[in-house]
């Protein structure tokens, strides 16, 4: 009995495991890589409207921060991963949620972005199914990339727009706050 459980715990601090937030029902990954950043879950939220659980929305960092502000300034690689739970969500209804994140988050600079925000929308041309994984995830060197189900959509450059795509999220808009609340990790 006593070497079974040397066995046991040995196992269990010398093998590397896979850990997974579960949320709403769906699994997102405890790290995801950007560019040649391995990032971490900061903290995790559900999109709701109504009654319906829309999206499992995941934020990863490279180390973990609580502070809105800092997330959307920082000039360094980071994630924002949306599981969808939801079936069936138009690209209507989903680029009509980004325009007011991004007025809600950016108020009048979303005007100077209007060509990139355009570029941004055009990615989400189809249905949200159930199971489909949206990553928004930027690199100082690429600038903001859309991968959906693992297929690159585009690239978008520049710091400016990161900051204002953060803010959907993580701004002052009142529709997401408690997505904000739990990518967060508060």
């Amino acid at each position: 009995m006593k070497k079974v459980l040397i066995i046991f715990v040995s196992l269990t601090i010398f093998v590397p495991q896979a850990f997974a937030l579960q949320i709403a029902g769906v699994s997102l990954p405890d790290s995801l890589k950007a560019g040649s950043a391995q990032l971490l879950l900061n903290g995790a939220g559900v999109r709701k409207k109504f009654f319906f659980k829309v999206y499992a929305c995941g934020l990863y960092l490279k180390k973990k921060c609580s502070d809105p502000k800092t997330i959307i300034q920082a000039d360094e690689p980071m994630i924002i991963r949306m599981h969808w739970i939801y079936d069936g969500v138009e690209a209507k209804k989903i680029t009509g949620a980004w325009d007011r994140g991004f007025e809600a988050g950016s108020g009048d600079k979303a005007k100077a972005i209007q060509k990139e925000i355009q570029t941004f929308n055009s990615f989400f041309s189809q249905e949200a199914i159930e199971n489909d994984i949206y990553d928004v995830i930027y690199t100082p060197e690429q600038g903001i990339q859309v991968v959906i189900n693992g297929k690159l959509k585009g690239t978008i450059k520049g710091l400016a727009f990161k900051q204002a795509v953060f803010s959907i999220w993580l701004g002052d808009n009142d529709e997401l706050s408690t997505v904000k609340q739990g990518m967060l990790d508060k």
